[in-house]
């Protein structure tokens, strides 16, 4: 079978499961390994033995898989904020969000609002938030990166943050000028900087 159809075969069989499969799954059950990982050594060239995102995509460990492509992969959490709470995965590993390459975070990024909405359809919410925690302080576990979709429906009262006041951003406020030209100056390259024209928006007053 040529690469194409493959990958044309493993995607209607996540978008049309009963055309292939007519017996329903075993919810929790060891899931077979991804097609696309046991075949491809592109996609399989950095995966983490002791990685549990890992051993998933390799069937190794358990998971209830909700879609599937070259790219990434869609599983249901195994310890859910919501009903229905999801997680996508790039089925090479990368630790974090920062050093996943662009195009595997577009590849992912472009799955949210066709798996979102079967998410929300099924699940009856009308919302969700779409969360990624990236590095220990801001909560992440599993070091091998992933986007989190979980369903929201009105005063669940899921996020405590959510009932806290903000203050206001003050523009003129000298210190949050000075931590924008930072930030500013960390996304351009160096030699830029160097250029007496990019002066004024490279300065950091800090």
């Amino acid at each position: 079978m040529s690469v194409e159809a493959r990958r044309l075969a493993v995607l209607c069989a996540h978008l049309n499961p009963t055309r292939f499969h007519p017996d329903p799954p075993t919810p929790l059950g060891s899931v077979a390994g991804s097609v696309c990982a046991a075949n491809s050594d592109t996609e399989n060239h950095n995966l983490q033995n002791d990685c549990v995102f890992c051993k998933i995509i390799r069937g190794q460990s358990p998971a209830l898989k909700l879609y599937e492509d070259d790219m990434c992969l869609c599983i249901l959490d195994i310890s859910p904020l919501s009903h229905g709470h999801s997680l996508i995965i790039p089925k090479s590993h990368f630790p974090s969000l920062d050093a996943t390459p662009p195009s595997v975070v577009a590849a992912m990024c472009s799955k949210v609002p066709f798996i979102s909405n079967a998410i929300l359809k099924a699940t009856g919410c009308n919302s969700f938030n779409l969360l990624v925690n990236n590095g220990a302080a801001a909560g992440q576990v599993i070091y091998h990166t992933h986007i989190h979709i979980i369903p929201r429906k009105a005063y669940d009262c899921l996020w405590a943050s959510e009932s806290l006041l903000r203050r206001p951003l003050n523009l003129n406020d000298e210190k949050v000028y000075q931590l924008a030209a930072r930030i500013q100056k960390q996304l351009l390259p160096s030699d830029i900087c160097q250029d007496t024209k990019n002066e004024n928006f490279c300065s950091s007053k800090s």
